[in-house]
């Protein structure tokens, strides 16, 4: 992928002013769908509300798909990978040099996120935004210009591209957590260890110089702490910007959003505090290990599907929750009705 500058400039002047726009031009939820799925709902086989959660999560995929008859029949993983100048610093426990060996695994179909997406019938996808590239050292300089930021976020809509009907986004990049806590820490303030955690396996000598790290960075670039946007292209990855756009593409094409981990809901973080609705069609698929993932999650009002102490990251986590998601629509789908099965409802 190149950062291409000229493409991102459209016709109402600087680069972000298009991303601001789709922004605030996001459509809502059908709501006349998700009385359709209610009204099915109380016509099935089981008691009201006895499949818990599993009921919301049909009529979630009906609110933003905009359908009375919802489906998850082309679901998508998609990876963005990218990575950092910033390890430079000594803020994680793998070389950049797995970058490469780990798209190279997603190819050969080696990675638990290939076995997963086998398992539940997931497409998978991995977009390589100049992966032999780095984005500067965020503690020295800015990650990206405003035109490069725009470019990747443009780049990322296209993951969307062909028809799919749900979208699960992952990353993977050595020392991107540093990056997403430094975002996390620009956005909500506090200290830099309130959002740092070990990655990748740190040691406590390396958790405390990834916070010294993300310090430097956040005050190096406190003028862009104002605007989400600033704060994405100043201190956030590539892999991160494409992300955003992904998901903001998706809310437009009528496409419900699996978030997977602590990096994914960095790019959904920059959405939320530009539009406190951005991430409405949007599920939390698991709290990450990372310490600060449980905190960020109920700042963006989510509550996550699952807690099962992964930390993967590559989109493992938004795959489980795509399987269960799949999983309640079948029953609502295919369940047997109190009358076509003969059953009595209550009182009868």
């Amino acid at each position: 992928m190149s950062e291409r500058s000229s493409e991102a400039a459209g016709p109402t002047g600087l680069p972000f002013d298009d991303i601001r726009r789709l922004v605030a031009q996001m459509p809502g939820p059908d709501e006349k769908a998700v009385a359709a799925i209610r009204a099915r709902d109380a016509e099935l086989t089981k008691p009201p509300g006895s499949l818990g959660r599993l009921e919301a999560l049909v009529e979630w995929l009906a609110a933003w798909q905009g359908s009375t008859r919802p489906m998850v029949e082309r679901p998508l993983v998609a990876i963005f990978a990218a990575s950092h100048g910033v390890t430079a610093r000594g803020i994680s426990a793998f070389p950049d040099s797995v970058n490469r060996q780990m798209l190279d695994n997603f190819s050969a179909g080696g990675a638990a996120i290939n076995q997963l997406c086998a398992a539940y019938g997931l497409g998978l996808k991995v977009f390589d935004l100049a992966i032999d590239q780095p984005t500067p050292d965020i503690s020295a300089e800015a990650a990206l210009s405003e035109p490069a930021c725009a470019a990747t976020m443009a780049y990322g809509m296209e993951a969307i591209a062909g028809g799919i009907d749900l979208l699960c986004v992952g990353e993977m990049g050595i020392g991107n957590t540093t990056i997403a806590a430094a975002i996390y820490h620009a956005l909500y303030g506090g200290q830099p260890q309130d959002w740092v955690g070990p990655g990748t396996g740190l040691d406590h000598e390396g958790v405390r110089r990834k916070a010294q790290v993300i310090g430097e960075a956040v005050a190096l670039h406190r003028a862009g702490d104002g605007d989400p946007l600033e704060v994405l292209r100043r201190l956030g990855g590539r892999e991160v910007a494409a992300i955003a756009g992904a998901i903001l593409a998706a809310r437009h094409q009528r496409v419900p959003v699996i978030l997977d981990g602590f990096v994914t809901t960095a790019a959904a973080a920059v959405l939320h505090a530009m539009d406190a609705r951005a991430l409405d069609h949007c599920l939390a698929a698991h709290c990450s290990a990372e310490p600060a993932h449980v905190e960020v999650l109920r700042r963006l009002n989510k509550t996550p599907l699952l807690d099962l102490g992964m930390r993967l990251g590559e989109g493992s986590g938004a795959a489980i929750a795509a399987g269960i998601v799949k999983g309640a629509l079948a029953c609502w789908r295919d369940m047997a009705t109190f009358e076509s099965a003969g059953v009595a409802t209550k009182g009868t």
